[in-house]
């Protein structure tokens, strides 16, 4: 017999959004020292990131990338550690810390426009998709919408550098940032 009065219907768990497909960019050249483009579009240093959080690399070295696409995919392979609608943060196994920030000033959006595609504790491959974004949305409130890519732990590492022109364009899943031991 069902819920006639469809009092249990709202405690159902909502349904899961789809998830993107690993885009065909992401290639077997991807390493443990080599951290992916999380989104297509314009490379950028972080230095001109219009954030000074995120420009003066107070959270880590890495890059920025001008986002053509509405899906931001994981720069490496890893455990998810946080998620925060706008941003992920994951744990590589090969021990590199990244964060994915998605916009400048963007948490004040707090989750409106951002689709999570992970959850904390998930396990993801380098090219898999971690969050879906509204740029439009992104926009209209104000923000700008860089995606930031910062190596949380870069002090543990030799050197994290560019490794793809400043400004060229590159396709989600290219090799952007390498990182010396």
């Amino acid at each position: 017999m069902g819920d006639p009065m469809g009092f249990f219907d709202r405690f159902k768990k909502a349904a899961e959004p789809e998830k993107p497909a690993v885009p065909a960019s992401v290639t077997a050249q991807v390493s443990a020292d080599t951290l992916c483009a999380p989104v297509k579009g314009r490379v950028c240093k972080m230095a001109d990131i219009p954030d000074p959080v995120f420009s003066s690399e107070v959270l880590g070295k890495g890059c920025g990338v001008w986002p053509e696409g509405d899906v931001v995919y994981a720069p490496v392979t890893g455990t998810v550690t946080v998620t925060m609608g706008h941003a992920v943060g994951i744990q590589g196994d090969d021990g590199v810390e990244v964060l994915v920030h998605v916009g400048v000033d963007t948490v004040n959006m707090q989750g409106e426009g951002f689709t999570g595609y992970v959850a904390q504790g998930d396990h993801v491959v380098a090219g898999q998709a971690i969050l879906g974004i509204d740029r439009g949305k992104i926009a209209s409130a104000g923000y700008k919408d860089v995606v930031v890519l910062a190596v949380s732990n870069s002090a543990e590492f030799a050197s994290v550098e560019l490794c793809a022109d400043e400004d060229s364009a590159v396709s989600a899943g290219e090799a952007v940032l390498k990182v010396a031991r």
